[in-house]
């Protein structure tokens, strides 16, 4: 499946590490209950701190899921294929409204008929960067349908995937670490949304 550069600039209050202000993660206990903040930085550094996430997974109307490649810039699992989306909801801000914005910012659309598809829980070491991902996070899946306007500071390239494609693809590919693992807790929600005949 052919992939797309990114190469359309977006507006993004949330960039790489280097130009961003400091960020603020959310602090989780073991059953996602908000338990204080801590720098973005200082929260992936080993051996992690646990804190609010989110994955989205978007697919078009033919069930491809959309992949991008994280920028060669991002401090973290830089030029690695991922999930349509992730990232961290501010303080106080609700999971689903920091999916939707993020999606916006990166990839410049508003997802259709997004909906929640549960929470997972996860320590995923990252060997490149020694940054560990010890995250509490929330999935969503819902439809890509119009243009995509990526973000290039974001990402590299974006590319939508049929599941034997997406096999194919994470067996000669670099993948992020957490993207398998998100991806197996969001399939049931994902078979419903995109039906039985997508092979998800």
């Amino acid at each position: 499946m052919p992939s797309t550069p990114a190469t359309t600039a977006n507006n993004s209050s949330n960039g790489t590490m280097g130009a961003a202000p400091e960020i603020m993660l959310e602090l989780v206990d073991e059953s996602g209950n908000t338990i204080g903040t801590a720098e973005k930085l200082a929260a992936h550094q080993a051996p992690g701190q646990l804190h609010r996430a989110f994955s989205v997974f978007l697919f078009d109307q033919k069930g491809r899921l959309l992949l991008q490649r994280r920028a060669l810039g991002k401090y973290h699992s830089p030029g690695v294929w991922s999930n349509t989306c992730c990232g961290h909801p501010y303080p106080g801000e609700s999971p689903f409204a920091a999916a939707a914005r993020r999606t916006h910012e990166e990839l410049g659309i508003s997802p259709t008929l997004l909906a929640e598809a549960g929470t997972v829980r996860y320590n995923h070491p990252d060997p490149e960067s020694g940054l560990v991902e010890q995250e509490y996070n929330h999935l969503f899946v819902g439809l890509a349908q119009s243009a995509l306007r990526p973000d290039p500071e974001e990402i590299g390239e974006t590319a939508f995937v049929s599941a034997e494609e997406l096999a194919e693809r994470h067996a000669s590919t670099p993948f992020s670490a957490w993207f398998m693992t998100v991806l197996d807790a969001a399939r049931p929600a994902i078979k419903e949304l995109t039906g039985p005949g997508a092979g998800w």
